[in-house]
Parts: structure tokens; sequence; C-alpha cells
């Protein structure tokens, strides 16, 4: 046997004598998703114990170092590991907008001091991060963000205002962007990191047209960072912040994939008979086939650094339009039923509010025509207008 085989037969024995049978079934609701931080509630003890001996082996992070957290795994070897954990149906045992988008960054621009404080705590789910990038008047034009940093000495003092703040009225620590230098719009940007509990920070929910809403505005009013608390140097926080967009994008184009598998899910209507439809569904399958594989290779030229540095632009794009696909078409195959809104049957109009919520996708993690315009440019080398 190999030494990937043999990791593969190890792998397969620990996740069946680990993984426990509550988290082998489908995810639900959003109640089924584990955010980890200080105010987290677990909805069970097998998702607990499930976190506790994930984290412990370091599989939140296969591919970080140990030192950080993470397993220490090779590429190959944390792709063994999805395989295995799919094989069972295993939930992911930790979802992070630290795992994400911070830890990347942190891990690229972090000081070794950042990088041991923080990493490990968001490997193990006891952080949970928000992120402070759009603005009421900065949301395609991201550099033309306003909210400030003034450097008061010993501390950064912020105000300002951010939007479509995912989760932020429940998140323990934001990573934002600040102005602190007006001398250049891109070059005067900085990254810091701050708890959400600081003085001066509030947030207000945004309800959306679904019912219900993760975003946020959220207000900072003579909010006071530590100076230690910028990832890479003052003014050049544009450079991290391109870095971690392309691994949001990344995370966004991962809705195509699903959370079922790449079909399309019904619910509790059968398959429908109608043949245009289902012809539409063969296709979308065949779509979605194709689409996971080219994420399987994007992702292994990622993270073996030979991948076109605009490539996450191209597959949120794909993505989204994927998962807004899947949408639709679960819609036309329930039917009436599908347009349940709130009974349990329909699993509180679950498919309903989620056709409705994937509209959203051709906008966060930037707009599908900024997505367009990044693609033409930089991969087609088309010329400009």
């Amino acid at each position: 046997m190999t030494d990937l085989q043999t990791f593969r037969t190890q792998t397969r024995t620990w996740l069946d004598a680990n993984c426990p049978a509550e988290m082998r079934t489908p995810i639900r609701s959003e109640a089924d998703i584990c955010w980890g931080g200080r105010n987290w509630a677990f909805q069970s003890d097998a998702q607990r114990r499930w976190l506790e001996v994930m984290a412990e082996r370091g599989w939140t992070v296969p591919d970080w170092p140990e030192d950080y957290g993470g397993g220490g795994l090779s590429a190959e070897e944390a792709s063994v590991l999805g395989q295995e954990m799919a094989r069972i149906g295993a939930r992911s045992p930790l979802t992070s907008f630290g795992i994400s988008m911070l830890g990347p960054a942190l891990l690229k621009f972090g000081t070794e001091e950042q990088k041991k404080h923080y990493l490990p705590q968001i490997a193990r789910g006891e952080i949970r991060w928000c992120q402070g990038y759009s603005e009421p008047g900065a949301g395609s034009d991201l550099a033309g963000l306003q909210t400030k940093a003034e450097d008061i000495g010993d501390h950064w003092l912020v105000n300002g205002q951010k939007v479509w703040t995912s989760y932020a009225d429940k998140a323990d620590w934001i990573f934002c962007l600040v102005r602190t230098s007006a001398q250049s719009k891109q070059g005067g940007i900085s990254f810091l990191l701050f708890d959400m509990e600081t003085p001066g920070v509030s947030t207000r929910p945004i309800l959306l047209i679904s019912g219900s809403s993760p975003f946020c505005e959220t207000f900072f009013d003579d909010v006071k960072v530590p100076k230690e608390q910028i990832v890479g140097e003052v003014n050049k926080g544009w450079d991290v912040a391109k870095y971690l967009l392309g691994h949001e994008r990344e995370m966004i184009a991962g809705m195509g994939l699903g959370t079922g598998g790449t079909s399309v899910t019904l619910g509790p209507v059968v398959r429908p008979s109608e043949p245009l439809l289902r012809a539409e569904i063969a296709e979308f399958d065949v779509d979605a086939l194709a689409f996971a594989a080219m994420n399987e290779r994007f992702a292994a030229m990622w993270k073996a650094g030979e991948a076109h540095p605009a490539s996450p632009s191209m597959m949120k794009y794909a993505g989204t339009e994927l998962n807004k696909r899947r949408n639709e078409l679960a819609m036309a195959g329930g039917g009436s039923d599908a347009l349940e809104w709130d009974s349990e049957r329909s699993r509180g109009g679950s498919a309903a509010r989620a056709w409705l919520r994937s509209k959203g996708n051709s906008i966060e993690g930037g707009t599908s025509e900024i997505q367009l315009n990044i693609v033409a440019k930089h991969i087609l080398r088309l010329p400009g207008t």
C-alpha cells in the first residue's frame, strides 16, 4: 500500500469510530450548522463531541500547520479526508469565517504572535468572526470605504459604518477594513481585528424578503482598538483584503455544490413526471457534476499556488449561478406545495426561503457583474471599453 492508501484506511477507521451517527444525517436547518464562538449553544451533545474530537485531531482545519491548531495534512491527504467524510455523510464539524476567510489571510500576512494567538482559537471554534468590508457608499467600489481609524498614539480610534455584515449580531470579533490615510484610495486602507463587545460597537439586523437574514448594519462610535491588532502594514491592508476576497469567493463558489450532494433536492415532493422539467434537472445534474470536478481541480491548483489570481472570480460566478438554478428547479419541481411558507410539512417554508435567499448570491462577495469584468479582463484578456 502507498502512504496515501494507508492514510485513507486509517482515516476511514477513525471516522467510523468517532463520528456520531447524528452527525451523519443531512443538514435540515441553520441549527444543524455549528458556528462555534463564546456564545454558541450546541444543538446536541453529538454536535459538541464531533467538534471536540475533530478539533483535537486538527481536522477542523486539516491543511493548517499543527503549530496553529491544524492537522498538518498535505493537500492530497486533506482531499482524502474530505472524500471519506462524504462517504459516510459526515457534517462539517465547524463552519467559520475564521476558517474560510481570516485564517488564510493570517497565515500569509499575520505576525507569529497573531498566528499563535488567533489561529488555534479559530480551529477549536472558540471565536466567531464577522467581516467588516462593505459600506453604504462602498460596495462594489470597496476601495472607496470611509470608515476611519485615527492614530491616537497607543491605540486606533475607529468611527464609521459597515453594511451587509453577516452574523455581526452573533459574532465575537470582526476583521475590518478601515481608512488610515486619505493620500491614496487603495493605499490608505488598513486591516484591523477587534472584539465586538468593545465599547462603541453596535449592530442592527437587516430583514430580507425571505423572512430572515444573517445581515446586519454595524456602527463604530469612538471604538478603541489596540495598535497590535493590525494585520500587515499600516496603509497596506488592501493587499490583505484582496487575498481574503479570493478565499471568500472560493467559499461562496462552494454553494454551487449544495449541502446534500450536487443534485436538486425536492423536499417532500416526488420527483416530477413532466418531461421538460425532468430534462432540465438532468441537465443541471450534469452541470453540477462538472462544476464539482472543476471545483476540486481549482482547489488543488489554488493550494499549490498554480491557480490564476482571478480564478476565484470565475468559480464564484459559476457557483452562484448553479446555486440559483438549483433553487429555481426545486421551486418548479415542488409546484404550489413549494410556496408553503410556515407549515411543518414544508419545514418552515425551507424551499421558498432558500430560493429567495439565493438571489443574494449574485451580490455578496462581489456582484456577478464585477466577477465577469474581472474574468474578461484578467483571464480572457478582452479589451476594455
